[in-house]
């Protein structure tokens, strides 16, 4: 996290205060000889927290054979360090419900701890379906793996609130953090957690569970961060089922960190409406009515049961593409764009974009009828298409403006391309679904990542910047033509 932020969260007045016994409980599990008396003696001091303890002990999470009627019990039942992380969760979440972020104005902050609750609940019951022994690890780490987005909104609301509303995707908000702030709220989390002293394996699943799939971090056999990523995909999908890539997502990511399929799925969905209510109880939170609830798990058992890896793939290249055109859609180049280019920083390799932009579409639109000029940019990008080379990326920016990504090319092998490219426009006539053929041409901006050895450009916005600058110039000079970015 870079230093200014650090600064900020240190001195931060706007997040709630941690109450005392939170304190007293974060120091209890820094404590390696803490013994039962100490740990009744502190629980009972919050008779609120004694009951909620109470309960879980006696909750179907943990089904236990005997049933607790006295803290001491409870504490008997469930182990030192498991009453030390309920009683953490249980703190942490009460302080934040009932004590919001200040100046936050866009962030809903009940639906914030319900999606949070349900991923701790997912989260631990992953690990139970696995195998794994810390599950009440599982269950705070799920809790707590997006909390930098609340520190972030406390620190900086100003900064924070345009970039956490111009998407409801959080993988795309975590890439629009850093490109727009600096950090992710994956680094905010993790810094807030630490600064609370919370144990640093549980401080690290903000940033642990954030990685993506295919890099370097991936993990190839279950443990806490990986159920802690999984877990934030489920209860996504459980809260909003009705978008087809929450699924998409879900089982993909399951696949990846878990190796489960979607028959393991299933079972855990299960596990999860069955845990519910208790939740519910415990945290005194509404996820959904029980009619609701009945329906999602019904929806989920159709939709998991037909899923195979073919569906899969086919779910996620449609939720790829660009549904008239077939180009890869704007989302794709946004994902693509950051990771090609922070490939070619860290491996000094080329990197070139071609932004592309139809001449007068708009007049198109007005002699041929917003039909055929549909049928235009069908044209155009089958053209593009099958000119371009097996592991470049055409993708529709807006409208009638497009953007190329060709990764490990260096400007000279771009020109070729984009030469290649405009020569084809330029002499084929497109066809209307009327029969009625269209001349058209189009104008080109050219930014190449790497020129000379050196990297002109701090972020990937800055070479989009650099293409549209040159596109830009292109239609300024008459249209029709290639103008390559240079450094003034």
């Amino acid at each position: 996290m870079n230093a200014h932020l650090a600064n900020q969260l240190g001195h931060c007045k706007t997040l709630p205060t941690l109450p005392a016994i939170a304190i007293k409980i974060i120091e209890l599990a820094n404590d390696p000889d803490i013994n039962l008396d100490d740990m009744c003696k502190y629980i009972m001091l919050d008779p609120a927290l004694s009951a909620k303890i109470l309960k879980m002990a006696n909750s179907p999470l943990y089904k236990s054979r005997r049933s607790a009627s006295n803290i001491r019990q409870a504490i008997s039942i469930l182990g030192t360090h498991t009453v030390i992380v309920i009683a953490l969760s249980f703190s942490l979440t009460n302080t934040f419900i009932r004590n919001p972020v200040k100046n936050n104005t866009v962030i809903d902050n009940t639906q914030f701890w319900r999606r949070a609750i349900a991923s701790a609940l997912a989260c631990r019951t992953l690990g139970e379906k696995l195998g794994l022994q810390f599950l009440d690890d599982l269950f705070l780490a799920g809790l707590l793996q997006d909390i930098g987005i609340l520190a972030y909104m406390a620190i900086a609301p100003e900064e924070y609130g345009p970039v956490y509303t111009s998407t409801n995707d959080h993988d795309t908000l975590l890439m629009n953090e850093r490109q727009s702030l600096g950090s992710g709220h994956d680094e905010v989390g993790y810094a807030l957690l630490k600064q609370w002293h919370i144990p640093d394996h549980i401080a690290l699943s903000c940033i642990a569970s954030h990685y993506q799939p295919g890099s370097h971090q991936s993990i190839s056999t279950p443990n806490l961060y990986s159920c802690t990523t999984v877990s934030r995909y489920l209860a996504e999908y459980f809260l909003t089922p009705h978008k087809p890539e929450n699924l998409s997502n879900l089982i993909r990511y399951a696949r990846t960190w878990l190796d489960i399929n979607s028959e393991t799925l299933l079972e855990v969905f299960n596990s999860i409406t069955d845990r519910l209510s208790s939740m519910e109880d415990l945290f005194e939170i509404t996820f959904n009515s029980s009619s609701e609830i009945a329906q999602i798990l019904d929806e989920a058992k159709e939709l998991l049961a037909l899923q195979t890896v073919t569906k899969v793939k086919e779910l996620e290249e449609k939720t790829q593409h660009d549904g008239l055109t077939g180009a890869m859609n704007r989302n794709f180049f946004d994902e693509k764009i950051q990771c090609e280019f922070h490939l070619s920083i860290q491996h000094h390799l080329p990197l070139t974009i071609v932004m592309i932009d139809i001449d007068h579409f708009k007049k198109i639109n007005d002699t041929y009828g917003h039909i055929a000029g549909d049928n235009i940019l069908t044209s155009f990008s089958q053209v593009i298409v099958k000119q371009i080379r097996e592991g470049d990326f055409f993708c529709r920016y807006g409208g009638e403006e497009f953007v190329l990504i060709l990764p490990g090319t260096p400007l000279a092998a771009a020109r070729t391309i984009t030469h290649r490219l405009k020569d084809t426009i330029t002499a084929r006539a497109l066809k209307t679904d009327d029969g009625t053929e269209i001349r058209i041409t189009a104008s080109f901006g050219v930014a190449s990542c790497l020129k000379d050895k050196h990297h002109h450009f701090g972020t990937p916005i800055d070479l989009i910047k650099a293409a549209d600058s040159a596109l830009l110039v292109a239609k300024k000079a008459g249209r029709n033509c290639i103008v390559e970015w240079n450094q003034r």
